[in-house]
């Protein structure tokens, strides 16, 4: 593959960040790669912006040079738009920083950012938003396309605890949104995900949580799947909002804590913790921990960061990954023997399936605040295929087509599409719905007519093929 060569004097002068092109080698490789190893492309320049001021000058650059435009928060778009063939990436990893005001119960979190280093900075003060469930996720892309994390049911998505955010816009203009200011730009940053400009700081609402919380996983033979989630689904029915958890089938990890005999074999794990007091998370909790006697029950207290980790170790970095999910309105039996038979037949013992509670406090916002849908939706599943030889793409990725026509029947309308590996013009049209679309078609018009920010969740602008 011959790859793009591009003058780059009218970046370089003055840009004191990092600048590297297919040249610089092996800085190059490390930089140009991401979380998910089936987008191994080779930008044809990467820049790394120290200053919001640097920020506009890469876009100005790649405009004049008719670069296509990807940017990069952490790099965790399953899609793959955090980089681009002979394109520019715009890295915001150079700005990271995370400022608390513990009195006023703020942060504000550069694009650059990624979870951990938020759930850091915030637990120093005993507070938390709802983030990632990995720490690596960055703070940009998935707040933009929803963020849906464990906090979620008493504190609600990401996107709803944005108070502002500060945007460089595609003609190089820098606003800042909020419900004051642009209220119109701030409603489609919200769930509209990275059409509208590239966001070069967050400021988000927090609450008190932790530093300590009652929570943990525990863990079932995989044979015990279909009435282990239908405990879960009932338990969850009357759970009080404090509760967040969900299901995972996935194979039980090497670690210490799981009994020989079931490490490496499929089993069935209920990730769980209470945002309250210990003691009545303890006794909150106690049906997960007592029910069928599971041989790992570690339900305890432990750092929230702690807990914020505990799917890290299961999702490399490196790994190829191709996600598919929907939002249910219940979550019948019949529903439940699907997901779990569809698990059974995964191609990979690194990938797994997810059956997530929502709803609560994320049905609480009204519908029409937020460029998000499903919001009513009390049920979600995730179908996560990982693997690592590129040759056995074809095998995994029909697996996790199967299991989403598998529950096609019980799905509607909504998810967030972060979740989604590839969505054309259908699935975003139909993840908004008709009236949102058009809005969100409206904002695009306004603040990006040319559509230089297309690696995304596209909304095109009215008159694009």
């Amino acid at each position: 593959m011959t790859q793009t060569t591009v003058p780059l004097d009218g970046l370089r002068s003055g840009f004191t960040g990092e600048i590297l092109t297919a040249e610089d080698g092996a800085r190059y490789d490390e930089a140009r790669a991401v979380y998910n190893a089936m987008f191994d492309r080779r930008p044809a320049v990467i820049a790394r912006p120290r200053s919001t001021d640097e920020v506009v000058a890469a876009l100005a650059f790649a405009r004049r040079a008719g670069l296509r435009v990807a940017v990069r928060g952490g790099g965790h778009s399953v899609a793959g738009y955090s980089t681009v063939d002979d394109g520019i990436v715009i890295d915001l990893g150079a700005m990271r920083a995370v400022h608390v005001d513990p009195a006023a119960r703020r942060a504000r979190v550069q694009g650059g950012a990624v979870w951990g280093e938020v759930d850091a900075a915030t637990q120093e003060h005993g507070l938390a938003t709802t983030g990632g469930r990995m720490t690596t996720t960055g703070v940009a892309g998935f707040t933009l396309g929803s963020g849906s994390g464990w906090l979620e049911r008493l504190h609600g998505l990401a996107a709803d605890n944005l108070l502002s955010a500060q945007v460089v816009t595609a003609d190089g203009r820098v606003l800042t949104a909020g419900e004051e200011e642009h209220p119109d730009l701030f409603w489609g940053l919200r769930g509209g995900g990275g059409n509208f400009g590239i966001v070069i700081e967050f400021e988000f609402r927090l609450h008190p949580v932790g530093p300590i919380v009652h929570g943990g996983m525990v863990l079932h033979p995989r044979e015990r799947a279909p009435e282990v989630c239908r405990f879960f689904r009932d338990f969850m029915a009357d759970a009080p909002r404090e509760v967040g958890a969900g299901i995972v089938l996935m194979h039980a990890p090497p670690a210490p804590f799981v009994p020989p005999d079931l490490q490496g074999r499929p089993a069935v794990a209920i990730l769980a913790a209470y945002w309250g007091g210990l003691e009545e998370g303890a006794r909150v909790l106690a049906p997960l921990r007592e029910y069928g006697d599971p041989p790992v029950a570690m339900l305890q207290p432990m750092p929230y960061v702690e807990f914020q980790a505990l799917t890290d170790p299961g999702n490399p970095p490196g790994r190829r990954n191709y996600w598919r999910s929907d939002l249910l309105p219940g979550f019948p039996d019949d529903a439940i023997d699907a997901l779990v038979a569809c698990a059974a037949t995964a191609t990979s013992p690194t990938s797994v399936v997810v059956m997530g509670p929502s709803g609560v406090a994320v049905a609480d916002v009204p519908d029409d605040a937020t460029a998000l849908g499903g919001r009513d939706a009390p049920w979600l599943y995730h179908c996560y295929g990982s693997w690592t030889e590129a040759d056995e793409d074809d095998r995994h990725v029909a697996w996790v087509r199967a299991t989403e026509q598998a529950m096609r029947p019980w799905t509607t309308r909504g998810m967030a599409l972060n979740f989604v590996s590839e969505v054309d013009d259908d699935r975003v049209r139909s993840a908004f719905g008709a009236e949102k679309y058009r809005r969100l078609v409206e904002l695009k018009d306004r603040y990006d007519p040319d559509n230089v920010f297309s690696l995304n969740q596209n909304v095109r602008p009215s008159g694009s093929p």
